[in-house]
């Protein structure tokens, strides 16, 4: 992952993207109707059981939108929430708490439902040593978010971008010559220009399994869409060679299995493409 400067720059920039999005030149329902002095307060209300997540974030919305909003926390990101639970109430300026609302819910919504997908994984894992990636299939311009809520869910970050780790995959490979071939030119790319970052290699069958193992420098192999017997034949074949990541259509049912194979880690894309927002609303008290 990058650094937390870097992670934090990448947070004020969806925020602003966002704000800007929804707001545009103004909110002109609450400006025609509602005084720049009047001042409310409102509520984060729970509509739906699961991890909450997104409470850090919603309070940088706040002080982007207006500095001078107060937050009274009352649940913090990671807790186990039920329907009915109030996790903060917002003050000032009523017209920037209606500014920051949609913001706010959109993104937690999303954040919520995605740590709670995750701690259902984390959960599935237990007992095992291997813990639970995600993957870049992330919604554009919101990643930051996504990724922040998988690790609020006790899961593990994979490299945040293309610019962070290396990952050499099949149509790499293929492009490149080959995986060796592959491996050497990343490695010369890397010294050359004075880049460290871990190699990541995708293997398609034990054979690429042996292959990979012969080129020195590679961080972790991915074992792509193999079977459980294949997976555990490559882990046996990797050793303390390099780390092991299982990836490709795990799901609910096959990843306590994959665990069971002896991987380091297990990569799933389901933890923020298929996950259906957490249902919250932010009312007026």
């Amino acid at each position: 992952m990058i650094s937390e400067a870097l992670f934090e720059n990448e947070l004020q920039i969806l925020i602003k993207n966002a704000i800007r999005e929804d707001v545009g030149p103004g909110d002109y329902s609450s400006l025609a109707c509602i005084p720049t002095t009047a001042m409310g307060k409102a509520k984060l209300l729970v509509k739906e059981d699961g991890i909450i997540a997104g409470v850090a974030f919603a309070k940088m919305v706040f002080q982007f939108v207006d500095a001078n909003l107060q937050v009274e926390t009352f649940i913090e990101d990671g807790t186990t929430v039920k329907k009915g639970d109030i996790v903060f109430h917002v003050s000032g300026s009523s017209q920037s708490i209606l500014k920051s609302e949609r913001v706010v819910l959109n993104s937690m919504q999303r954040m919520s439902a995605i740590a709670t997908k995750t701690k259902e994984y984390v959960h599935l894992l237990e007992g095992t040593q291997t813990k639970i990636l995600d993957t870049r299939k992330t919604t554009p311009g919101f990643r930051a978010c996504e990724k922040w809520a998988v690790k609020i869910g006790g899961g593990e970050n994979h490299r945040f971008a293309l610019y962070d780790m290396v990952m050499l995959k099949d149509n790499h490979n293929d492009f490149a010559g080959g995986i060796t071939l592959a491996i050497a030119k990343t490695k010369a790319y890397l010294k050359e220009n004075n880049l460290d970052l871990k190699i990541i290699v995708e293997a398609r069958n034990l054979t690429e399994i042996k292959e990979i193992l012969e080129s020195e420098g590679v961080y972790r192999i991915l074992i792509d869409n193999f079977n459980y017997e294949d997976t555990k034949k490559a882990v046996a074949l990797i050793g303390d060679r390099c780390l092991t990541e299982s990836s490709g259509n795990i799901n609910e049912e096959t990843i306590r299995h994959y665990a069971e194979c002896g991987v380091d880690y297990i990569s799933s894309g389901a933890l923020t493409h298929s996950v259906y927002n957490m249902d919250l609303s932010l009312k007026a008290i």
